[in-house]
């Protein structure tokens, strides 16, 4: 469908993406015309409903080949046209928020001819980055950000006597976060010229959950006052948000208001204009990966042909613990299908917490619990673990409280990018006193750690990838593992490895072909990052010169640096190295592509051994 000739090469060296040129030049009749907001905003109104299917077309077009986020952006089309019909942007600041519903703004802003790159190693992103386009005014692959961001720019722009606006899309999942409130509460009283577009498609990723989204029905329907003129808003709405004819007077109406915070609180469809999106599982919808547009249908491999997700063995597993545990409960920010709690909410539907985007809560919650004698699993993926930090320190850690932390999607996560990587957590969970810290090897030995975190009477964290794991025969007999308790998995003359987690399988397959060459390596598979086994770090020291640490983790700060400060203070004289995430941001690619650029598959695992040899 397109190429991609031109290399560039970043500052350590590496082919880290491409420009790609793409072949397809064909749009639909109206978005032919379109490059950018300044062309959108010469078409006649009349012109812009067939505008919004002609970007519908194309995003599914995009998604249904190279997988990503669906119905949010199908659903904030009109949204998008009408916000670039009605405002000067880029002048006008625009943050999306989540950002994966800003498809239809990506592809009014210049980047229709590269938008069949989406997700794609050296294509668009799947989220805003203004690295990529001048109307990206920020980075939100997180959630609940955007009215703190807006509010800084607005403020900033008032200091400097400057009169554009400052515009927050938020959806209403986003809204339920404790930073859109501390946003909000600020923006309210700021006298600054911003505008925020509430996006309620009743729906996180799994279905809305709390009081708010009460609230917020019960608003449009004029059967409680309105939460945003009681803060001191300027109030729009409800508008339908969907309907071209409702949206843009709105729109013009809060363009033309006087300069202060203002809220258009707008409804939408997920999914609108793709019929089985509309009318099907709205879970599946959010993001399908790769489908067959015309059928609507997934053509999926027999179930028995491949291994569980580590996502559904952790699920399946933990549902297993809960039935001979009722003290058992999970916890998770919004994430009950993607963490897979999907399963033991079906059975157990009171023993299951989804807290909404609320992952700072989510931790105290969780602690809460424990303090009362549960046994908490709290399901939170790597990369929203570094949102409730603060609450894992001072409100987990420091009371010692036994909260097990299933930390989800560890590691490279592929095509969601840099801000979804999960490689920060072994930094940042083994500087903190009283945390245990874990990684399985396989899927097998996940059902071991997450029966041995049961009977801890302390903080665990059990780290595992996204994806498929190893085994047709996972569900063996669980057993509880002693802590701290490395393994060898293989000993040899040459080089030493250490490695945990499921990297070792690469590492496994790396020191078979270097033992067909004669090379002999010894493989110690840590399973404990924190506590280290310090007896068999000492055999292993003892025994070899050369030691090379492997992790899919940020090299900076992680079980390399430990294994390097144990060394340093029982006083080896070794030569050590590192091979693991570089101190840069991974950007999107398939997992495969983010393992050759960190060369953390077999092949450049295999070379750095042999360079250790020489």
């Amino acid at each position: 469908m397109w190429d991609c000739p031109l290399w560039l090469t970043d500052d350590i060296g590496k082919e880290s993406f491409y420009l790609c040129t793409v072949q397809k030049t064909t749009f639909g009749k109206i978005l032919s015309r379109v490059d950018s907001p300044q062309e959108l905003r010469e078409l006649s109104k009349e012109d812009l409903p067939e505008l919004c299917s002609d970007i519908r077309e194309l995003i599914t077009d995009v998604v249904s080949e190279n997988g990503g986020h669906f119905s949010a952006g199908l659903g904030a089309v009109e949204l998008a046209v009408g916000i670039h019909h009605t405002f000067n942007t880029p002048e006008d600041r625009l943050v999306w928020d989540v950002g994966h519903q800003s498809y239809p703004h990506k592809i009014l802003t210049g980047r229709k001819e590269r938008f069949y790159t989406l997700r794609k190693k050296g294509g668009i992103s799947g989220f805003p980055n203004p690295a990529e386009s001048a109307y990206d005014d920020f980075v939100t692959g997180h959630s609940s950000t955007s009215i703190s961001a807006i509010t800084g720019m607005a403020v900033a722009a008032k200091l400097q006597g400057k009169t554009n606006l400052h515009i927050a899309v938020i959806g209403d999942g986003g809204l339920t976060a404790g930073q859109a409130f501390e946003g909000l509460n600020h923006a309210a009283v700021c006298q600054a010229n911003l505008l925020i577009i509430i996006n309620d498609n009743n729906q996180f990723i799994d279905p809305n959950v709390g009081a708010l989204q009460k609230l917020l029905q019960e608003m449009r329907q004029g059967k409680t006052p309105n939460i945003f003129t009681e803060m001191g808003f300027l109030y729009f709405g409800p508008v339908d948000g969907n309907n071209l004819d409702e949206l843009l007077p709105a729109l013009e109406s809060a363009k033309n208001a006087p300069p202060l915070p203002r809220v258009i609180y707008c409804h939408t469809k997920k999914g609108k204009g793709y019929l089985p999106a509309e009318t099907g599982d709205k879970v599946f919808w959010h993001s399908p990966g790769v489908f067959n547009k015309t059928t609507g249908k997934v053509e999926l491999l027999p179930a028995t042909s491949n291994p569980e997700k580590f996502q559904d063995v952790f699920g399946k597993t933990v549902l297993e613990l809960a039935r001979i545990n009722e003290k058992i409960v999970a916890v998770t920010p919004a994430m009950p299908s993607g963490s897979s709690l999907v399963f033991m909410q079906a059975e157990m539907p009171h023993r299951v917490f989804d807290v909404g985007i609320a992952e700072q809560h989510a931790v105290t919650f969780s602690a809460g619990m424990a303090k009362e004698g549960f046994v908490v699993f709290c399901c939170i993926y790597s990369t929203f673990l570094q949102r409730g930090y603060d609450q894992l320190i001072h409100d987990v850690c420091l009371q010692k409280l036994p909260v097990i932390f299933c930390i989800d999607r560890a590691g490279l996560v592929g095509n969601d990018g840099a801000t979804h990587q999960g490689a920060f957590d072994i930094a940042f969970l083994r500087a903190i006193p009283n945390l245990i810290v874990a990684a399985p090897l396989d899927e097998v030995e996940l059902r071991h750690l997450l029966l041995t975190a049961t009977s801890v009477n302390q903080p665990m964290a059990i780290r595992y990838p996204r994806g498929l794991g190893y085994h047709l025969d996972w569900q063996q007999p669980m057993q509880k593992i002693e802590i701290p308790s490395a393994r060898w998995i293989q000993q040899g003359r040459d080089v030493a490895v250490i490695s945990y987690g499921t990297i070792g399988m690469d590492v496994q397959q790396a020191t078979k072909v270097l033992r067909e060459e004669g090379i002999e390596i010894s493989h110690l598979d840590l399973r404990f990052v924190k506590p280290l086994d310090e007896d068999k770090l000492h055999e292993l020291f003892q025994q070899h010169a050369r030691v090379l640490v492997v992790e899919e983790a940020a090299i900076k700060c992680g079980a390399g640096s430990a294994i390097l400060e144990w060394a340093v203070r029982h006083k080896y004289n070794v030569q050590i190295e590192l091979l693991g995430i570089p101190d840069v941001f991974i950007e999107h690619a398939s997992s495969v592509v983010q393992k050759e650029f960190c060369n953390l598959h077999i092949e450049g695992i295999v070379q750095k051994m042999k360079e250790i040899c020489r």
